[in-house]
């Protein structure tokens, strides 16, 4: 039946023709009632499945769709290459992977009972061994200190039955070390392989969807060609709503089980805060979910945020934004079964979300997207001139003149294509696209990093350790400004605060009016406020503090 398999995938971007449609729902038909040979048969059909699920057809093909996959787990095929298909995702199967530190918290909160350690792939468990005292009860130690029962032994006697080796040693460590920053550097220290068994309720791509969305048909061919930047930022902004926190916390879990199931964890995701999130409807079925990041997790400047794409409900790709000063860094990701359909036209609509969020009219795109910093996959699909060919160009003077000699050689030879060498030099350097006029103080051009060696010398200068240090520049920033926390502000608002207070000082914020250092304190306040987007839309608005950074960034040395 392999046959049939690949009739199905040869009709994966074919819509709007009604025989390709007859012939697609017996393909299914029969798909649905044969066992397949290989695991990677499965993993086909799967695939095609899920991309029919994101982009249905007609109605009759999207009960067909849902109705293989509810049942995929149970399928005979399935259970015969469960081991082969390990890490896959697919429902029924295993993951395994090492989990960064708040990923395997939540895992083993949630899933305690299948959150287990790779033993066999684990080559170095010395770093556990070494926090066993710390993981055991007092009165454990007398049985610690004389019998050698080994790392493995100790963990299988200690933790309770219900629970996974690596589960009991997340929360118990987790317990233990109440400072977060300590946990996270004790569990991703350890580097220990991790491997989510299945089992009822873990996560899955299978059936993942966000309940309720509305499903638009794809009644029609897929848009083709280059999609006009300035078109799409020019249209009406898309519709944006903010979820209750009840619902951004399933849009939470919705978020880490597509990163999950696909062996990756990305901190945007994994401190994600369901009190900050937002739906950004573009129409066509197309959504994205938009997580802003909690207060303890964000930067010193730039506001990040993760958003997840969504087809009909279905995830299918996520994209990572970092706004300041007018402008955003953007990395854009489509999940495998996802690729090949509109990619292009999609990342127009990242662009005007964007916007719509943040207020920017610059885009920066950095090197890993484009296959540079070892992004073989990005090298061997062009990334580069995917971007190219959507009007972005490089600042860099070496890398523009490169660009030109290769776009000279394909206007005298349409079939010529960039070497390997000749991408991985391209990608080497950031790439940016302007609404307006090009202007340098944009994320990627601007050098941010200094601003941290600014703060770097100047607590040094002032030999404060970090405790005092903090409350020191915390008093004098408050004189400065004329004001600082009340009872009214959140905790977030108040760590923002702190954090700031040492740029605050080096800002020399005396000499502003007094409406400029009100405005910086508000400013200040909306990093740690619910929402980051707001901090950048303050941030921005406030010429003085905008030009005193660059001034400041430019002014310290490396």
């Amino acid at each position: 039946m392999s046959r049939d398999l690949a009739a199905l995938e040869a009709l994966r971007l074919t819509y709007g023709d009604a025989a390709a449609a007859r012939q697609r729902r017996a393909l299914l038909v029969r798909l649905s009632r044969t066992r397949l040979a290989t695991p990677d048969e499965v993993l086909r059909l799967h695939e095609a499945l899920v991309s029919l699920h994101a982009v249905p057809p007609d109605a009759a093909t999207l009960r067909l769709v849902r109705g293989m996959l509810t049942r995929f787990a149970q399928r005979a095929d399935l259970a015969r290459h469960r081991d082969a298909l390990a890490g896959s995702g697919l429902a029924g199967t295993d993951t395994p992977f090492r989990f960064f530190a708040e990923t395997a918290r939540r895992l083993a909160l949630a899933h305690g009972a299948h959150l287990h350690y790779d033993w066999d792939a684990w080559d170095d468990p010395a770093r556990l061994e070494e926090l066993l005292p710390l993981l055991a009860a007092h009165g454990e130690t007398p049985g610690l200190d004389e019998y050698d029962l080994g790392l493995r032994g100790w963990l299988t006697r200690m933790k309770p039955r219900a629970l996974g080796d690596a589960a009991w040693v997340t929360r118990r460590l987790a317990g233990r070390v109440t400072d977060p920053a300590l946990f996270e550097r004790l569990h991703d220290g350890i580097d220990a392989p991790m491997v989510l068994r299945a089992g009822r309720g873990t996560p899955e791509r299978t059936t993942s969807r966000w309940p309720g969305a509305r499903v638009h048909l794809q009644r029609r061919a897929f848009e083709r060609g280059r999609p006009d930047l300035r078109a799409a930022l020019a249209a009406p902004p898309p519709r944006v709503r903010a979820l209750a926190r009840a619902d951004g916390q399933r849009m939470h879990d919705l978020a880490l089980t597509a990163m999950v199931t696909r062996q990756r964890d990305l901190d945007a995701f994994a401190y994600a805060s369901p009190d900050d999130v937002r739906l950004v409807d573009v129409g066509g079925g197309l959504q994205f979910a938009v997580l802003g990041v909690i207060p303890e997790r964000r930067l010193l400047l730039e506001a990040v945020v993760a958003c997840l794409t969504l087809r009909n409900g279905v995830p299918i790709g996520y994209v990572l934004v970092s706004a300041l000063h007018g402008s955003a860094e953007i990395a854009y990701n489509v999940f495998d079964a996802h690729r090949g359909a509109d990619a292009a036209h999609v990342y127009a609509q990242v662009l005007a979300m964007t916007r719509a969020l943040f207020g920017v009219d610059a885009f920066t795109v950095y090197p890993y997207q484009l296959g540079g910093a070892g992004n073989e996959e990005g090298l061997a699909s062009g990334a580069w001139w995917f971007y190219r060919k959507l009007g972005f160009a490089p600042s860099d003077a070496s890398a523009r003149r490169l660009m030109r000699r290769e776009e000279a050689r394909m206007a005298k030879d349409p079939a010529h294509r960039s070497s390997r060498r000749t991408l991985m030099a391209l990608g080497e350097h950031n790439v940016y696209w302007h609404l307006g006029s090009p202007r340098r103080e944009v994320i990627g051009r601007l050098p941010l990093a200094r601003i941290g060696l600014a703060v770097t010398d100047l607590l040094a200068r002032r030999g404060l350790d970090e405790d005092r240090g903090a409350a020191a520049c915390a008093a004098e920033a408050r004189a400065a400004l004329g004001g600082g926390p009340t009872a009214a502000w959140s905790a977030g608002e108040r760590l923002a605060f702190e954090r700031w207070a040492p740029l605050v000082l080096l800002l020399r914020v005396r000499r502003w009016s007094a409406g400029e250092r009100r405005a910086l304190l508000n400013v200040i306040r909306a990093k740690g406020g619910r929402r980051e987007s707001d901090f950048v839309h303050a941030y921005d608005a406030h010429a003085r503090l905008r030009a005193a950074i660059v001034a400041l960034a430019q002014r310290t040395r490396e």
